[in-house]
């Protein structure tokens, strides 16, 4: 914990409201969706800039819904209540999440790691990370040039959270 307060990750988007309830539509992003929204837990609002636009919030109910997560939260029980949220996001403590395991980063983590491919060769260093419609992708810059890596399993074979590193099987003609 900073002397700002503890650090907030995004772990989903607030979609819009749904029924009457105040409950929100919420496209997580977050593999740890059914514990990072379970009732009792508190979340916070962030805009696209990063900054905390209110919270903590405590979760009151959630469920699966479809791809989305249905949330209602504790003082907040109509529509009109929740109506300004639509297309912000929404934070939780990085005290609050799980920790990475073994091979796991995350997403905000990737800018800075060594990119080496499998015989041990040096290909560059992520710069750039964008969630693109096709999924995530890198953008390492190389010796000679930068170039885009989708972040998938069978490109990115190894990821080491300690040494900041990852071993990657680049696609013919990648580089």
């Amino acid at each position: 914990m900073s002397a700002e307060g503890p650090r907030h990750l995004v772990v989903g988007r607030l979609r819009k409201p749904h029924g009457l309830k105040g409950e929100c539509a919420v496209f997580p992003i977050t593999a740890d969706a059914e514990d990072v929204f379970a009732p009792g837990r508190a979340v916070w609002l962030m805009d696209l800039e990063g900054s905390i636009l209110a919270g903590p919030l405590t979760i009151e109910r959630s469920r699966p819904f479809h791809r989305q997560w249905l949330v209602a939260f504790e003082g907040h029980g109509s529509r009109t209540a929740v109506e300004g949220w639509k297309d912000v996001l929404l934070a939780a403590a990085e005290s609050d999440l799980r920790p990475p395991e073994e091979g796991e980063v995350y997403v905000h983590e990737l800018a800075g790691f060594a990119v080496r491919d499998e015989d041990g060769s040096a290909l560059g260093v992520v710069t750039g990370v964008y969630e693109l419609p096709a999924g995530l992708t890198l953008e390492v810059q190389g010796p000679k040039r930068e170039f885009m890596l989708p972040f998938r399993k069978e490109f990115v074979r190894e990821l080491d959270r300690k040494d900041r590193r990852m071993v990657v099987t680049l696609p013919e003609g990648m580089v």
